[in-house]
């Protein structure tokens, strides 16, 4: 059975190996391409996977795959309660994910050739059931994932939020989410030498998929990370990255996920509001200037989007734009009903 283990230097991890010779270079491979992020997701998903199989990478089968997908899908909280997304058991992108993961061993272990392994046993899709149709076109999927609307919060929520924090640190954090649309790895992953105060501008130097990108954020963020920076930042801290521990053993090291994530779930009991996440923040933030009138394209570089797919969301969200859309076309459609029949074609 694999053991999930992981070894870190200065509060971030170095190494994560599961005890399997083919799974841990299969994870050398990817932290070289990807982020921190993906590389503790794809040993978690590897894990799981192998403890459900219970067999050696070389002798998994399809329908081990198969019976992985049922196992995953199984009803976790009783057989009458259901997600939104349908599922009974673990949420739709979630076993999505893990599918890709074992995926993606399989292909590099196929593209070695010294592994045993010849074909890959998670496939893409079903074959569709249209006689001739082209491969790789309407395939069923192995797992079906709704396109959903994220939840955001109303301003009264950000600000019960912002005041139930309890130092400039925190406050920053937040701000630089909820203001500048920052993901959380990349609030964390921030450096001194990131700041632009004067341009009052951040250099993400570490955005999801390794793209780069330099973003406004209102001033309210840099008087709050000044006033970190001056009073409660440790002086001692050895450490380039812009928020640290404040207290206890590892003060003055950087902050971890686990770590901004208890100070949100902190924040969140005493301001009382029932949902507050990093990424409903960052959500918040592009819903509201796309209400502003902040065009999609400005949206999408804001949000390091690799494709205005993503940033389409926003849409949907902000709800005067729909609503201003339709109404101007209702308008027309009523105008043009209104109209005498004589006259409909003039």
């Amino acid at each position: 059975m694999p053991c999930l283990a992981r070894s870190a230097a200065d509060g971030e991890i170095e190494k994560i190996t599961l005890g399997h010779p083919l799974l841990d270079d299969y994870l050398v491979f990817v932290v070289a391409r990807a982020r921190i992020n993906t590389w503790l997701a794809v040993a978690y998903d590897l894990k799981v996977f192998f403890e459900v199989v219970g067999k050696e990478p070389a002798v998994v089968t399809t329908a081990d795959v198969f019976a992985f997908l049922s196992a995953q899908r199984a009803p976790r909280r009783g057989e009458r309660v259901v997600r939104l997304d349908g599922e009974a058991g673990l949420a739709a992108r979630t076993i999505a994910r893990r599918l890709s993961s074992v995926r993606g061993l399989y292909g590099y272990l196929c593209a070695r050739e010294d592994t045993g392994v010849r074909r890959n046993p998670v496939p893409a899709s079903l074959a569709a059931r249209r006689p001739g149709a082209r491969r790789g076109r309407g395939g069923m999927p192995l797992i079906r994932t709704p396109r959903t609307l994220p939840r955001v919060l109303a301003p009264a929520e950000v600000d019960a939020l912002r005041a139930a924090l309890r130092t400039h640190r925190d406050r920053a954090m937040v701000d630089a989410m909820v203001l500048g649309g920052l993901r959380r790895c990349e609030v964390l992953g921030l450096r001194l030498e990131d700041l632009g105060a004067g341009e009052r501008r951040l250099f993400v130097a570490e955005g999801k998929g390794g793209r780069q990108r330099v973003v406004p954020v209102s001033a309210r963020f840099f008087a709050a990370v000044g006033a970190y920076l001056e009073s409660e930042r440790p002086a001692a801290a050895a450490t380039r990255r812009v928020f640290v521990v404040l207290k206890g053993a590892r003060r003055g090291e950087p902050l971890s996920a686990a770590g901004l994530d208890e100070i949100l779930d902190g924040a969140r009991g005493r301001a009382g509001l029932a949902r507050a996440t990093c990424h409903q923040l960052r959500h918040t933030c592009f819903t509201r200037l796309r209400e502003a009138g902040m065009a999609l394209e400005a949206i999408q570089a804001q949000a390091g989007h690799a494709s205005i797919e993503s940033t389409r969301l926003y849409l949907h969200l902000a709800n005067d734009w729909l609503e201003e859309e339709y109404l101007r076309a209702a308008e027309a459609i009523e105008a043009q009903a209104a109209r005498p029949a004589g006259q409909a074609g003039r």
